[in-house]
């Protein structure tokens, strides 16, 4: 079977020029052109200049009169009028320039989310295409990314960056192929995700935790801190039935990591869905109790509240004591000396039992 492969230039030419050419080949006139298709001579000539469009019903008007297929005046006009619509796209991609050195954009070709290129048109081009927007500019009220743009007031925030961010841990969610979301798995997961914050290599654990959440219907994406963003973590929702955490690797000290993962999970088990909640972000009373709620679920959930305040009475922060102590707990002693460090009982340093995590950026996704 043939198929018609159709190239299309830059070059706006308008359907009128081949009908002009078409109308001296066959001795007609525009005037007799115009008498014999019932129509307006001054139809006609804006036809020829381009300025009047061929609808469907003037290109079977044109088949009957000078021979030529309407399906062929029907494809020129299209052709005309989307070569046109490029040519004035590109002009307003023009003015989408002066945004683009707020994208962390190397970044981005790095984790093969856009194509690498020092053009700035190509790089506008690009970044709508990884953000699925017809210009840069609607970014900022656009439902997706508009949470980027209402984050906290530090100097030198970049919001676009912050969207991209996001953006990125959405393209990659999608690669995962998880299981729906359940609450009921995810809860009873929790203890063997727990168990892990024991290990003290990221290659030697990530691919476990990764797949445990997969299989509760949770992406977890781990990429780097992009520049002036700000943000430990985030969780939203990719469609109704898959959760995503995102962790930058902003910092780290393998406690906090773990701290933030079990904050994010508590958004996703306590609070709505249709909320992304980013980790140091809106400080909205309602947001602000949230954000307190799940930090009060990863405390909890961590170390339990009655055998903290027994440790805390014992009144032994040494070593030895804070190792014993993670050891019956079943989890990482850099938890313990985490939590001594928040509630002001341990100098910040002194890192008993603390290790910082290596992240291979190959760990991302699998």
């Amino acid at each position: 079977m043939m198929t018609e492969t159709h190239f299309m230039s830059d070059l706006a030419i308008p359907p009128g020029e081949y009908l002009e050419e078409v109308l001296a080949d066959l001795e007609l006139n525009q005037a007799e052109l115009a008498r014999r298709m019932g129509r307006p001579a001054q139809a006609i000539n804006e036809i020829i200049r381009g300025e009047k469009a061929i609808t469907p019903e003037t290109s079977i008007q044109l088949e009957k009169v000078v021979g030529v297929p309407a399906h062929i005046w029907s494809r020129l006009e299209a052709d005309f009028r989307l070569i046109q619509a490029n040519l004035n796209d590109r002009k307003e991609a023009k003015k989408e320039e002066v945004l683009v050195p707020k994208f962390p954009y190397a970044l981005l070709a790095k984790l093969g989310l856009v194509e690498k290129t020092n053009s700035k048109i190509e790089r506008v081009e690009n970044l709508r295409s990884f953000f699925g927007v017809s210009s840069l500019f609607n970014l900022q009220g656009t439902r997706d990314y508009s949470p980027a743009f209402r984050q906290g007031s530090k100097d030198g925030l970049n919001h676009e960056a912050l969207a991209a961010w996001l953006r990125a841990g959405t393209v990659l969610s999608k690669r995962d192929g998880c299981a729906e979301y359940s609450k009921k798995r995810l809860e009873q997961a929790l203890p063997e995700i727990r168990k892990l914050t024991k290990r003290n290599d990221p290659s030697e654990f990530f691919s476990e935790l990764r797949s445990l959440l997969c299989e509760c219907g949770v992406s977890l994406i781990v990429i780097p801190h992009f520049p002036k963003t700000y943000t430990n973590g985030a969780t939203f929702w990719s469609g109704k039935d898959r959760a995503v955490v995102m962790m930058s690797l902003r910092g780290s000290w393998a406690d906090i990591f773990w701290f933030s993962l079990f904050h994010e999970l508590g958004h996703i088990l306590l609070h709505d869905k249709r909320s992304t909640f980013l980790e140091d972000g809106s400080h909205h009373p309602g947001r602000r109790k949230q954000e307190e709620e799940a930090d009060k679920f990863a405390q909890v959930t961590l170390i339990p509240p009655a055998e903290f305040q027994k440790f805390v009475l014992a009144g032994d922060f040494s070593r030895d004591a804070i190792m014993r102590f993670a050891a019956n707990l079943d989890i990482g002693p850099g938890i313990v000396t985490g939590r001594l460090h928040h509630e002001g009982l341990l100098p910040y340093t002194i890192h008993h039992g603390r290790v910082r995590y290596r992240f291979e950026l190959a760990n991302r996704c699998s």
